[in-house]
């Protein structure tokens, strides 16, 4: 049985003091070795309050992630998740960009079997914008529940 010690040692944020980060690119997204790699199973997260700035306006915007990943010899550690997401509190980008980026720097960092997200923006100018990525075909015999978000349907 190898230490838990053993296993976060280079972990720079979690069981330790972490002010969080004033852009994405500044932020580290970290790993943890995976004790279940040659089990084929999905891990969800789920950000029903992520938020971002619009790059033209400045005004905030808000959508509900869930990131879908097959982990293979690594999973994301959660606190260094949670710190990334939220350096993009400042961060003007549109939301093709901001739903992308994530998955990708997600993907490269868990070096996952396979990975999707989806983005549910909440309406700007009147319009929900969905996004949505994968890094390509499921892995045949991954079970792949629905994201469980409805469409935006405002109050009607």
């Amino acid at each position: 049985m190898t230490d838990s010690t053993d296993l976060t040692e280079h972990l720079t944020q979690l069981g330790r003091d972490a002010r969080g980060f004033a852009s994405p690119e500044e932020a580290v997204l970290e790993r943890v070795p995976n004790p279940q790699a040659g089990v084929l199973y999905l891990t969800r997260f789920v950000a029903p309050e992520f938020t971002s700035l619009c790059p033209v306006t400045g005004q905030p915007d808000f959508a509900h992630l869930v990131i879908d990943y097959a982990p293979g010899d690594w999973l994301i550690e959660s606190k260094s998740l949670k710190l990334y997401l939220g350096s993009f509190r400042n961060h003007g980008a549109f939301h093709e960009d901001c739903t992308v980026a994530i998955g990708r720097k997600f993907a490269e960092t868990a070096q996952a079997r396979w990975l999707r997200i989806g983005g549910y923006w909440y309406p700007r100018g009147g319009i929900p914008i969905d996004v949505f990525w994968q890094t390509g075909p499921a892995p045949e015999g991954l079970w792949l529940p629905d994201q469980g978000v409805p469409p935006y349907r405002g109050r009607g």
